[in-house]
């Protein structure tokens, strides 16, 4: 952005440089006539189009993905609108930096001392003052665009995955760099083993929501799983490579038994198992809590069932209320006969 020169004139209205001066407060204008109209609900169907997405897709939870509701989106015609009202949003927040952050100039006590522009105390050459202001404006952009970018990451399942991916490749590279490889291998198979075992089962679950024995055995050899890979680490680096011979490094030779890389390698075994069995266990406290709270519901809901269905003796012989449908067979219609 270029320096403006303020001129004690005011400009002709709707002039551009009447524009380039006051295209923020312009701006701000058209874009609280949108946030008006959400307040009133004749105008709010329309206002809402350009302030929120209209094309979402919403995934309803499982019991085996997630306990909650994944909203996705679509694209369409509306989105312009959308597109419309957020460039309002942007130019705003751009003419905010330039005046506030770019353009410092404060008055003190309404003397004539102030401090001068940052790129004026910088004696910048035009084409510089104008590189500076570039770039004041997309350091902004870029930062706002990473932390927005990041909580839709963390929000998404998309983080979860590239925890498991970063877990995997972390892991794998330290045993091939270490020289770690038969360690690893049976780590690797007896994890592939629990996980491949889990997908079988869910391939099932999806072709008969009824089969649920593939996750009850699932669940116990996850937990044994774990179990045996501490073991397994546990042996191979407190008792195997702590009585090696040979404990120097060597580079050359590929030699890493030492103290502190054993001790950091079984940490971050511990580290990872510890973590997959905190994700594990609140997993299915979260299964059992939303069972635990749709089954009183069930139970109370066939109860009542059972309760206003009658057996056909039952209504014939006037039980829970009703009428007898046959007079003759009344203990008092018997002993008017008699008499």
């Amino acid at each position: 952005m270029a320096i403006r020169k303020k001129s004690n004139k005011n400009p002709p209205v709707l002039s551009h440089e009447f524009i380039v001066q006051n295209h923020a407060d312009i701006v701000s204008c058209m874009a609280m006539i949108f946030l008006l109209g959400l307040m009133f609900e004749i105008t709010a169907k329309a206002a809402v189009i350009f302030v929120t997405l209209q094309y979402n897709v919403t995934i309803p939870a499982t019991e085996e993905q997630s306990a909650e509701t994944i909203s996705l989106y679509h694209y369409g015609i509306k989105d312009l609108a959308t597109i419309f009202f957020y460039m309002l949003v942007a130019i705003i927040i751009h003419a905010i930096i330039q005046e506030y952050v770019l353009d410092v100039q404060e008055r003190i006590n309404n003397s004539e001392l102030s401090f001068q522009k940052i790129n004026r105390k910088m004696h910048f050459s035009k084409t510089k003052h104008s590189k500076f202001n570039e770039s004041g404006q997309l350091s902004a952009f870029y930062l706002f665009s990473c932390v927005w970018g990041t909580s839709i990451l963390v929000s998404e399942d998309i983080f979860r995955q590239i925890v498991y991916i970063g877990l995997y490749l972390f892991h794998i590279a330290g045993a091939y760099l270490l020289n770690l490889t038969h360690l690893g291998l049976v780590l690797l198979v007896l994890h592939y083993f629990v996980e491949f075992l889990f997908h079988i089962s869910r391939l099932f679950y999806f072709s008969d929501e009824r089969y649920q024995k593939g996750f009850s055995l699932w669940a116990v050899l996850f937990v044994l799983g774990r179990l045996l890979t501490l073991i397994l680490s546990v042996l191979t680096f407190g008792f195997g490579l702590a009585r090696a011979e040979n404990q120097q490094l060597n580079f050359s030779t590929g030699n890493f038994n030492i103290l502190a890389v054993r001790i950091s390698v079984l940490a971050s075994i511990c580290l990872a198992q510890a973590f997959m069995m905190w994700k594990f266990i609140n997993f299915q406290l979260r299964r059992w809590r939303e069972h635990s709270s749709s089954q009183p519901q069930s139970v109370k809901k066939k109860f009542v069932t059972a309760k206003g269905k009658t057996s056909r003796k039952e209504r014939e012989n006037g039980i829970n209320g009703t009428v007898t449908s046959n007079g003759a067979d009344s203990p008092r219609s018997r002993k008017d006969k008699s008499s």
